[in-house]
């Protein structure tokens, strides 16, 4: 686990404080959109300032289902093989809706 200072350094503690306030405070929720608005863009130049530049230069990796979908068709014989099977098992199946 990283110290507090580390975590100033590298961002997440800013981070972590924007999250929370956007949480608490978004208008969907019940808070200000003004107060919103302007409040965010507040904590988000601390968070740029606290990792030392304003956008990021390399692309973060990804957490939590924030990287790309990738799908992968099989082709050939056995790629249609698969297709038929998958399309009996869906046709086998019962209605999604009740």
């Amino acid at each position: 686990m990283s110290s507090p200072n580390e975590r100033a350094v590298d961002g997440t503690d800013a981070r972590a404080r924007l999250r929370e306030f956007v949480r608490t405070n978004h208008p969907d929720v019940g808070g200000d959109p003004e107060l919103f608005a302007a409040r965010v863009a507040e904590l988000q130049a601390v968070r740029d300032g606290a990792c030392g530049h304003s956008r990021p230069t390399a692309p973060r990796r990804a957490e939590r289902g924030e990287a790309p979908i990738v799908v992968v068709r099989r082709r050939g014989p056995r790629g249609l093989l698969a297709r038929l099977r998958e399309w009996r098992a869906r046709r086998k199946r019962g209605p999604r809706v009740v």
